[in-house]
């Protein structure tokens, strides 16, 4: 019973954990570019009481064993990098990804960021940068004069500007891929970094490869699904409070034996 005490703890924990997991998710429902996690379990270590293939008194062989199970543990809170939905914003510097691949933005640190999330705007030297103001790399610059940015598919920045008759090619974006997108770190902000689980990023032109290309005027949506995450949301609640119902019964049970009189 006091075996009981304990396993139920770890599934009650367990499920702590699975809810903290799917707020976070219904939090960032609205965030750009946002990725869900989700919360994996695996089961904890086992008190054989009898092994598997051990002979019984009469020297026959036993076919199965006698295991008890410990609990669950957390084995990892992973992201899943499927691709959320598409709203078309009609401004010039909102960047969509369709496909795989991310967006380069330099960190404060010099180290490069990987985002989904391509809301740019311009600083005050006309460079394309984040919200938070961190530069695009490779870096675009937009002359002050420009009449309008137009982003084609490939990446290819280019602008109109006064008198000219032809626009002007600005550079081209550059989007990195990951052999294992789940071994990113998430560091905030919409903002991941390169792990040596997730391998070397690769770097190269939207469309090329198994990129996905860039679609201007458009924003990539948090890939939560709200009502998804309601019905995870009940199971993880239901789930919890069986386990402090099991608690509550090996209680019970450990009363009744201390309250047994001869």
């Amino acid at each position: 019973m006091i075996r009981a005490l304990y396993t139920a703890a770890t599934g009650m924990n367990a499920q702590e954990l699975n809810v903290s997991v799917i707020s976070n998710n219904i939090a960032n429902v609205n965030s750009a570019g946002f990725k869900k996690s989700r919360a994996e379990f695996q089961d904890l270590m086992y008190q054989n009481l009898r092994l598997v293939g051990t002979l019984s008194p009469n020297g026959d062989q036993v076919p199965t064993g006698t295991q008890l199970g410990l609990g669950t543990k957390t084995a990892s809170v992973s992201k899943i990098f499927i691709q959320g939905d598409f709203i078309q914003t009609q401004k010039d510097l909102d960047l969509a990804i369709s496909g795989k691949g991310f967006l380069q933005i330099t960190q404060p640190d010099g180290t490069i960021g990987y985002t989904r999330a391509g809301s740019m705007k311009l600083d005050n030297t006309g460079q394309m940068v984040t919200a938070d103001g961190l530069k695009l790399e490779p870096a675009i610059t937009v002359p002050p004069d420009a009449l309008n940015v137009s982003i084609d598919t490939q990446g290819s920045v280019s602008v109109l500007q006064p008198g000219a008759t032809a626009p002007t090619v600005l550079g081209t974006i550059q989007i990195a891929t990951f052999q294992n997108e789940s071994g990113l770190q998430a560091l905030g902000a919409n903002m991941f970094k390169e792990t040596d689980a997730s391998g070397t990023a690769t770097v190269g032109g939207p469309g090329t490869d198994d990129r996905g290309q860039m679609q201007q005027g458009f924003l990539e949506m948090s890939n939560v699904s709200v009502v998804e995450e309601m019905v995870n949301l009940i199971s993880a609640q239901r789930a919890y409070e069986t386990n402090s119902r099991t608690v509550q019964t090996s209680d019970e049970m450990l009363q009744t034996a201390n309250n047994m009189k001869r």
